[in-house]
């Protein structure tokens, strides 16, 4: 096995609807509501990761986007907005 199917059979499938549907869902409620889920603070999102995700789809959204922001990947999103 080379080294890309190595990392490959590390990390599951990589989605790009699912990234696409990410880049424009807007925060529902809140302080926020109307802005971007990609768009939205980091202190946010990490008080979110404290206090407990919604639940259903948009807890599950919103999950990935702290993952992104506190592992500095918001790069992603720059060709998508």
């Amino acid at each position: 096995m080379n080294s890309t199917e190595e990392r490959e059979g590390q990390y599951p499938p990589f989605d790009h609807a699912k990234l696409l549907e990410l880049a424009s869902t807007l925060m529902p409620f809140g302080k926020h509501r109307g802005r971007l889920l990609v768009e939205l603070p980091e202190p946010y999102v990490v008080w979110f990761a404290g206090q407990g995700f919604p639940p259903g789809k948009l807890g599950e959204m919103l999950q990935t986007v702290y993952e992104i922001k506190v592992n500095g990947l918001e790069y992603l999103f720059d060709k998508l907005k």
